[in-house]
């Protein structure tokens, strides 16, 4: 088997560490991986296969010898550095919207549009899709193949490990700060995300919708490769520290019931369907948290228009909404192309 010298830009972050125990779990064919991040991070070290990887400051000349590189900075960083990394001969996979919607980079989705990972000749650069977008097309996907979507309407409920480790710290303190009677803060978001639900993720655009639900909307087009599906999104914040739940109701031009969507579904690939509401049973963020499927459930006719349908979808935002699909794509890399 040969072996892949791996770099994992923004290690120390939330996703980072993800990546990084996503390749050990995973077992990838790593010959020396090497960790980077900011000078803030300097004598930090992380665990991997049971050594302690110190993490190195990035810098221009980080990438010579390095075969793949898991990008998850901020998107600044990946502007300036992908490139350099591409130059030196490191396919980069670049987890921030730096370089998505650019036509000539493939934005991937491995169960869904495996095949365009072959265009990373193009620049060097392969996109990891939005988390909220990766889920969503996980099981719209199949049931597209079969029915032709024509619109979808959708509304996310987004844990905040979406915004970061600082996000997560700032929950738990509000939280903290209720019980105990003590003045609440707030940083990381504009209002108190503790017992409440903003419906503001990222920052606002001349249409009135967030960067985050254009993001929805453009990246489903590309990554689907249909530019006809019509798509509509409200993305929401709510006080939940990992998982990123979705409401989502789709038309589609044929007709397809709700036993032929769990049909499909259970066949499709990284998808699980959990759907028996009569027994309580659906998908929930507690259980969807550190696993790597996504979870379909509340699958039920759209009564309001033909050949409609609506379903709840869950999946866990740090690993397949990040660092399991960025790890997925380095796996066909590896195996296909490299």
């Amino acid at each position: 088997m040969k072996l892949f010298n791996v770099a994992v830009v923004g290690a120390t972050g939330a996703v980072g560490n993800e990546m990084i125990e996503t390749l050990e779990q995973r077992k990838f064919p790593v010959k020396n991986l090497k960790l980077l991040a900011s000078e803030r991070s300097l004598g930090v070290s992380i665990g991997y296969m049971g050594h302690d990887v110190p993490v190195d400051v990035l810098n221009e000349d980080s990438f010579k010898g390095v075969d793949i590189g898991l990008f998850s900075p901020g998107g600044s960083v990946s502007q300036k550095f992908a490139p350099l990394a591409a130059a030196s001969g490191c396919v980069v996979i670049d987890n921030t919207s730096a370089f998505r919607m650019e036509p000539d980079i493939p934005l991937v989705v491995p169960e869904v549009n495996a095949h365009a990972i072959k265009n990373y000749k193009n620049r060097g650069i392969i996109a990891n899709p939005n988390c909220s977008t990766i889920q969503m097309v996980v099981a719209l996907k199949p049931l597209h193949d079969v029915a032709r979507i024509k619109r979808i309407v959708v509304s996310t409920y987004q844990a905040v490990s979406g915004t970061g480790m600082k996000a997560i710290t700032e929950l738990e303190a509000q939280v903290l700060a209720i019980y105990n009677n003590t003045e609440i803060e707030h940083k990381v978001y504009p209002h108190q995300i503790a017992f409440n639900c903003l419906p503001h993720i990222d920052v606002f655009l001349e249409n009135g919708y967030t960067k985050e639900e254009m993001k929805m909307v453009n990246e489903t087009k590309k990554i689907m490769e249909d530019d006809s599906i019509l798509v509509t999104a409200t993305t929401v914040r709510v006080p939940v520290f990992y998982g990123h739940s979705e409401s989502v109701n789709v038309e589609f031009e044929k007709e397809i019931t709700p036993d032929q969507a769990r049909q499909i579904l259970s066949k499709a690939p990284g998808v699980k369907v959990v759907d028996d509401p009569k027994k309580n049973i659906y998908p929930l963020a507690i259980h969807a948290a550190g696993t790597d499927e996504t979870f379909v459930g509340r699958i039920r006719a759209d009564e309001s228009v033909p050949h409609g349908l609506n379903m709840w979808i869950v999946a866990d935002n740090i690993r397949k909404g990040a660092a399991l699909n960025a790890v997925q794509i380095a796996e066909i890399l590896a195996d296909k192309y490299l």
